[in-house]
């Protein structure tokens, strides 16, 4: 024969009036959403301080993970970052591979006496575990929403170069938070072809229609070039203009 529990014990099990049993799934549920809304919420205020300015200038350059070191893709973008470097200006990129690596490169080699950084802002994918062996200082996401802010409260300009999805959507996000005024006064470089065709697309299909999409003056925002040399030179000038605030 079982013995019933006595009432007040059974009391002790009872959830307090405040507290929501776990075996609740839709009140558990409310919960943990209320508690994921608060957490943004304050990484929200956080993040509406900004950095202090730095000694350096930061250019972070967005590109493939697929290419590989004999190609000249990958030469160009570690002669850019080197050239970058000896302006005195930090290199950021997502620290993996391909031309990723090749800005990392760059930035080192150009750098002997170790007066500026290389920086990478890593995600956790299940692959391309560890940052390239050029990345001086390493910072580690979880998820690409993080790392995207990340990228954009450590950066002074930004220069994309070819690369997949993962590249046009940095690209993307940035064209619009300069749209819409959550950046300012920070370039954004596209090199190639293929970043020209995208400018292109964006001038038929939402400017060049009898529907109006875009504002002809957002076109404005992105600086296509067809040549490194070019974005050097669109960097020079920011960065002088930078160091005048200083």
């Amino acid at each position: 024969m079982t013995q019933q529990p006595h009432p007040e014990e059974e009391e002790k099990f009872l959830p307090a009036p405040d507290t929501v049993s776990i075996l609740d799934g839709d009140a558990s549920f409310r919960v943990i959403q209320n508690a994921v809304l608060g957490l943004w919420e304050v990484v929200n205020s956080l993040t509406t301080i900004r950095p202090p300015k730095r000694e350096r200038y930061r250019v972070t350059i967005f590109g493939s993970a697929r290419l590989e070191p004999d190609n000249p893709l990958y030469e160009g973008v570690r002669s850019l970052a080197s050239e970058l470097t000896a302006m005195g200006c930090d290199i950021v990129t997502g620290g993996g591979p391909g031309l990723m690596q090749a800005a990392n490169e760059g930035s080192v080699i150009a750098d002997p006496l170790d007066q500026t950084k290389s920086i990478g802002i890593r995600v956790d994918l299940g692959f391309e575990q560890d940052a390239n062996p050029f990345v001086e200082q390493v910072y580690q996401h979880q998820t690409f929403f993080s790392r995207l802010h990340h990228f954009v409260l450590v950066s002074d300009a930004f220069v994309v170069v070819p690369g997949g999805i993962g590249t046009t959507l940095e690209a993307l996000m940035i064209w619009q938070l300069l749209q819409v005024r959550k950046l300012r006064d920070t370039p954004l470089i596209l090199v190639g072809e293929m970043w020209s065709d995208l400018a292109g697309w964006a001038q038929r299909h939402m400017v060049n229609t009898e529907n109006q999409l875009l504002d002809p003056a957002d076109m404005t925002i992105l600086q296509c070039v067809d040549t490194f040399e070019a974005a050097i030179s669109l960097l020079q000038k920011a960065h002088s203009q930078w160091q005048r605030t200083l």
